[in-house]
Protein backbone atom coordinates (compact mmCIF):
# COMPACT_ATOMS: atom_id res chain seq x y z
CA UNK A 1 0.00 0.00 0.00
CA UNK A 2 2.71 2.44 0.44
CA UNK A 3 3.63 2.29 -2.68
CA UNK A 4 0.20 3.35 -3.86
CA UNK A 5 0.69 5.98 -1.75
CA UNK A 6 4.34 7.17 -2.62
CA UNK A 7 3.54 6.48 -6.47
CA UNK A 8 0.03 8.66 -6.53
CA UNK A 9 2.53 11.73 -4.88
CA UNK A 10 2.20 13.68 -1.90
CA UNK A 11 -0.31 16.39 -2.99
CA UNK A 12 -2.74 13.49 -3.49
CA UNK A 13 -1.80 12.25 0.23
CA UNK A 14 -2.31 15.65 1.56
CA UNK A 15 -6.19 15.93 -0.21
CA UNK A 16 -6.73 12.12 1.18
CA UNK A 17 -5.85 13.72 4.39
CA UNK A 18 -8.33 16.71 4.40
CA UNK A 19 -10.99 13.99 3.25
CA UNK A 20 -11.25 12.00 6.22
CA UNK A 21 -14.28 12.17 8.00
CA UNK A 22 -14.15 11.83 11.50
CA UNK A 23 -17.53 11.01 11.90
CA UNK A 24 -17.20 8.30 10.01
CA UNK A 25 -14.52 6.75 11.62
CA UNK A 26 -16.60 6.55 14.44
CA UNK A 27 -19.55 5.33 12.64
CA UNK A 28 -17.36 2.43 11.27
CA UNK A 29 -15.66 1.91 14.87
CA UNK A 30 -12.26 2.77 13.68
CA UNK A 31 -11.67 5.72 15.32
CA UNK A 32 -10.11 4.78 18.54
CA UNK A 33 -7.75 1.81 16.34
CA UNK A 34 -6.37 4.93 14.09
CA UNK A 35 -6.08 7.18 16.96
CA UNK A 36 -3.95 4.93 18.57
CA UNK A 37 -1.98 3.60 15.09
CA UNK A 38 -1.24 7.36 14.33
CA UNK A 39 -0.15 7.72 17.46
CA UNK A 40 -2.48 10.97 18.05
CA UNK A 41 -3.70 12.04 21.51
CA UNK A 42 -6.45 13.51 19.77
CA UNK A 43 -8.03 12.86 16.85
CA UNK A 44 -9.75 15.57 15.25
CA UNK A 45 -9.22 18.16 11.80
CA UNK A 46 -6.36 19.98 13.46
CA UNK A 47 -4.44 17.32 14.65
CA UNK A 48 -4.72 15.21 11.49
CA UNK A 49 -3.37 18.15 9.30
CA UNK A 50 -0.63 18.97 12.04
CA UNK A 51 0.36 14.80 11.66
CA UNK A 52 0.12 14.49 8.01
CA UNK A 53 4.12 15.15 7.81
CA UNK A 54 5.09 12.35 10.10
CA UNK A 55 1.97 10.20 8.26
CA UNK A 56 3.88 10.61 5.12
CA UNK A 57 7.58 10.04 6.89
CA UNK A 58 6.00 6.84 8.16
CA UNK A 59 4.93 5.86 4.13
CA UNK A 60 8.14 6.39 2.89
CA UNK A 61 9.52 4.37 5.68
CA UNK A 62 7.65 1.59 4.54
CA UNK A 63 5.40 1.00 7.33
CA UNK A 64 2.68 -0.93 5.16
CA UNK A 65 0.64 -1.62 8.55
CA UNK A 66 0.46 1.99 8.81
CA UNK A 67 -0.85 2.77 5.15
CA UNK A 68 -3.34 -0.45 5.39
CA UNK A 69 -4.96 1.17 8.06
CA UNK A 70 -4.40 4.53 6.65
CA UNK A 71 -6.46 3.39 3.48
CA UNK A 72 -8.93 2.07 5.27
CA UNK A 73 -9.69 5.15 7.15
CA UNK A 74 -9.42 6.89 3.97
CA UNK A 75 -12.10 4.63 2.24
CA UNK A 76 -14.20 4.41 5.61
CA UNK A 77 -15.08 8.32 4.60
CA UNK A 78 -16.31 7.92 1.34
CA UNK A 79 -18.24 4.91 1.53
CA UNK A 80 -20.99 6.63 -0.32
CA UNK A 81 -18.33 6.65 -3.81
CA UNK A 82 -17.21 3.18 -2.80
CA UNK A 83 -20.90 1.87 -3.19
CA UNK A 84 -21.40 4.23 -6.26
CA UNK A 85 -18.13 2.80 -8.11
CA UNK A 86 -18.82 -0.65 -7.19
CA UNK A 87 -21.81 -0.62 -8.62
CA UNK A 88 -21.27 1.16 -11.61
CA UNK A 89 -18.72 -1.94 -12.26
CA UNK A 90 -21.34 -4.29 -11.40
CA UNK A 91 -19.73 -5.85 -8.19
CA UNK A 92 -21.51 -6.89 -6.00
CA UNK A 93 -21.35 -5.69 -2.36
CA UNK A 94 -23.05 -4.50 0.61
CA UNK A 95 -23.04 -0.42 0.89
CA UNK A 96 -19.44 -0.85 -0.26
CA UNK A 97 -18.09 -3.62 1.21
CA UNK A 98 -17.77 -6.67 -0.85
CA UNK A 99 -16.67 -10.41 -0.39
CA UNK A 100 -12.84 -11.10 0.50
CA UNK A 101 -12.72 -14.37 -1.96
CA UNK A 102 -14.48 -12.30 -4.91
CA UNK A 103 -13.51 -13.35 -8.20
CA UNK A 104 -12.55 -9.54 -9.76
CA UNK A 105 -12.28 -11.13 -13.98
CA UNK A 106 -15.17 -10.39 -14.63
CA UNK A 107 -15.61 -6.87 -12.98
CA UNK A 108 -12.67 -5.41 -13.86
CA UNK A 109 -12.02 -5.86 -17.63
CA UNK A 110 -9.75 -3.82 -20.03
CA UNK A 111 -10.18 0.01 -19.38
CA UNK A 112 -12.17 -0.17 -16.19
CA UNK A 113 -10.24 2.39 -14.70
CA UNK A 114 -10.37 5.24 -17.02
CA UNK A 115 -14.24 4.22 -17.45
CA UNK A 116 -14.56 4.92 -13.94
CA UNK A 117 -12.49 7.75 -13.79
CA UNK A 118 -14.32 9.39 -16.77
CA UNK A 119 -18.01 8.29 -15.14
CA UNK A 120 -17.12 9.87 -11.85
CA UNK A 121 -14.54 13.04 -11.95
CA UNK A 122 -17.04 15.36 -11.88
CA UNK A 123 -18.94 13.43 -9.11
CA UNK A 124 -15.81 12.98 -6.25
CA UNK A 125 -12.74 14.83 -5.88
CA UNK A 126 -10.28 13.70 -8.16
CA UNK A 127 -7.87 12.28 -5.28
CA UNK A 128 -9.94 9.81 -3.47
CA UNK A 129 -11.38 8.48 -6.76
CA UNK A 130 -7.34 8.35 -8.16
CA UNK A 131 -6.69 6.52 -4.74
CA UNK A 132 -9.70 4.11 -4.65
CA UNK A 133 -9.43 3.37 -8.19
CA UNK A 134 -5.67 2.04 -7.55
CA UNK A 135 -6.40 0.63 -4.03
CA UNK A 136 -9.06 -1.93 -5.87
CA UNK A 137 -6.90 -2.88 -8.17
CA UNK A 138 -3.62 -3.46 -5.93
CA UNK A 139 -6.96 -5.29 -3.76
CA UNK A 140 -8.53 -7.30 -6.15
CA UNK A 141 -6.05 -7.51 -8.98
CA UNK A 142 -2.28 -7.47 -7.07
CA UNK A 143 -1.68 -4.47 -9.43
CA UNK A 144 2.00 -3.37 -9.41
CA UNK A 145 1.11 -0.14 -12.01
CA UNK A 146 -0.64 2.93 -11.03
CA UNK A 147 -3.40 4.09 -12.81
CA UNK A 148 -3.19 8.20 -13.74
CA UNK A 149 -5.40 9.03 -16.44
CA UNK A 150 -3.84 11.71 -19.38
CA UNK A 151 -4.12 15.18 -18.86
Amino acid sequence: MCDVFLKLGPEVFHQLVRGISIGKLKTFQVYERFKVRAHLVKLNSESLRKAEPRFWSRIEAGEEEFATDLSQVFLVSHLDMISDVLNFLGIPNENGFFAKDLKPEQYLVEGWQTRVFDGFSGKYPREILLFYINHLDWELNKADEIFVPAA
